[in-house]
């Protein structure tokens, strides 16, 4: 049985990285350990960071150090975990495999494995969630009492005298705000929609709805429980700066 056929188009990702490089590589001493069906496929301190984007690395780790599993010898690789007792064979093509021609540079010898084809993956003795952290990035949440002011529309939907301002590497700071800085709670909507960021957990959202019925999907998004370096923000409520007004001391937010 194949999984894991969703994600990039790893012929054009093969080809960029051959052609362009990625964006930057950092090599780790972290223990890494992955599973595919219910097997152990890799434990290696030998796993190097590839950006292949700017926004967030991925594991790659080195084909020597695929165990329990076969792999072939294809750039377009696929794994196999052989069936054994109490688990069947299974295969995943979501795999891209560079040989040693050092002409790869960094990514020589290394196996690039779809972080979601696995069923997961350990950092030492944590599992990790929605993609390994960027070690480059930083998240500092500051109290502030300057008052802060949301619109949508035209309308304001919420006030609050205080607001947590979480800054985060290379985005724009987000506001978060109680859910009781909302002016009338009959403006949330609850919203299906959840996200995941591995710096602060799983993100629920609201839909804002005004009195004449405009509606706004996801703009509000909150988290019940966060990992701990964001603890400041559970239980309270952000905005979308792209898509409403924020006035920060009675200044507008760019």
């Amino acid at each position: 049985m194949a999984t894991g056929n969703e994600g990039k188009d790893l012929p054009a990702l093969l080809n960029r990285l051959r052609t362009s490089g990625p964006h930057k590589t950092l090599p780790t001493a972290r223990r890494i350990r992955i599973i595919f069906n219910k097997t152990l496929i890799a434990d290696t301190t030998a796993a190097v960071l590839v950006w292949e984007h700017p926004w967030y690395p991925q594991y790659y780790i080195p084909a020597s150090d695929i165990q329990n599993a076969s792999l072939t010898t294809d750039a377009l690789a696929t794994l196999t975990v052989a069936e054994k007792p109490g688990v069947e064979a299974k295969s995943t093509d979501r795999v891209l495999r560079f040989d040693d021609d050092s002409s790869w540079g960094a990514l020589t010898g290394l196996v690039r494995l779809e972080f979601s084809a696995m069923d997961s993956w350990l950092e030492e003795d944590l599992p990790i969630y929605g993609h390994p952290k960027d070690p480059f990035k930083r998240i500092d949440i500051l109290p502030s009492t300057r008052p802060i002011e949301v619109r949508i529309g035209g309308t304001t939907v919420a006030k609050s005298s205080f607001a947590q301002h979480l800054h985060e590497t290379g985005l724009r700071v987000r506001y978060y705000l109680p859910l009781a800085s909302v002016v009338d709670p009959a403006l949330l909507r609850r919203s299906s929609t959840t996200t995941y960021c591995p710096y602060k957990g799983t993100a629920e959202y609201y839909d804002v709805v005004l009195e004449d019925g405009r509606e706004f999907k996801d703009v509000v998004w909150y988290y019940r429980a966060t990992l701990h370096e964001s603890a400041a923000v559970a239980g309270l409520i952000s905005f979308y700066n792209e898509k409403v007004e924020i006035l920060l001391d009675g200044k507008k937010v760019d």
